[in-house]
């Protein structure tokens, strides 16, 4: 079995200060995608030890964004960023990488990503929708080259109204905006990926991976589904479970954002 986790830490520092250690050491994850790691390298590393391989993009502005791949196999390579090769904007930087690997003989690729949060009606939502086209194009090209692949990350949308516990008060807003669920829509139609966490939870409510640090949404379970593993067919086949390692109590998170981890047979 191999076990794939995705979470956002909100700044890699403040995570492991409250207790990110302990879940990786309860949880043995195998591969961990990163995102909002908000500092550069050297810092990185210096969380994770030898057993550890590692890729990781900052972001271009100090303190945002940031994803990586901590691994327990090997990187047998790595591609950062999407889109064009040339005069990547600096809005897109630190939100998408990529690593192979192989497991027991079986080739993987696995993909951390940070999809913009954007605002209604501002600029940052033209941001936004531009990645998303990146994103897609992405997706279909690893679609088409067959086999096992996964994306991870925390995509800043929920997908439907079981994804968001105030989908109602939320239907203009950002996150939930029918243009941007059109989007998995798309890849979870015509591009054929399989959403694992509502493959495995079926058609309930959540179970959500963001609650605001703010007011009693933790409390109240009043969340956003918003992270999400993206599956190829052939992987699909081959997952077990999917779980959100929701925290026992508000004081005992590391993130406001709550891991997603899916059990492979690979």
């Amino acid at each position: 079995m191999f076990s794939i986790a995705t979470v956002n830490v909100n700044g890699i520092r403040a995570a492991f200060r409250r207790g990110m250690d302990a879940w990786i050491t309860e949880q043995q994850p195998d591969v961990i995608l990163l995102q909002e790691v908000r500092a550069n390298d050297d810092i990185l590393n210096g969380f994770f030890d030898s057993d550890w391989h590692l890729v990781h993009e900052e972001g271009a502005a100090k303190g945002r964004a940031g994803v990586a791949i901590a691994s327990r196999l090997p990187l047998q390579g790595v591609r950062i960023g999407i889109g064009p090769e040339a005069g990547r904007a600096e809005d897109q930087i630190g939100r998408w990488v990529e690593a192979d690997l192989d497991v027991a003989g079986t080739p993987l690729t696995v993909v951390s990503t940070y999809i913009h949060s954007g605002t209604a009606g501002t600029p940052s939502m033209d941001l936004k929708y531009a990645f998303l086209d990146q994103v897609t194009t992405r997706l279909g090209e690893l679609r088409d080259q067959g086999g096992c692949a996964v994306v991870g990350g925390d995509v800043n949308i929920a997908h439907r109204e079981l994804d968001i516990k105030n989908w109602k008060g939320n239907r203009k807003n950002s996150g939930f905006l029918p243009e941007e669920r059109a989007y998995l829509d798309r890849w979870l139609g015509e591009l054929g990926w399989v959403d694992l966490a509502r493959h495995f939870a079926g058609e309930v409510d959540g179970p959500y991976t963001w609650w605001s640090w703010r007011g009693k949404a933790f409390d109240n379970d009043s969340g956003w589904r918003i992270d999400y593993q993206l599956a190829t067919a052939e992987l699909a086949e081959r997952a077990k479970d999917a779980v959100v390692d929701r925290a026992p109590a508000y004081d005992q998170r590391f993130s406001d954002h709550a891991p997603l981890r899916v059990t492979y047979d690979l």
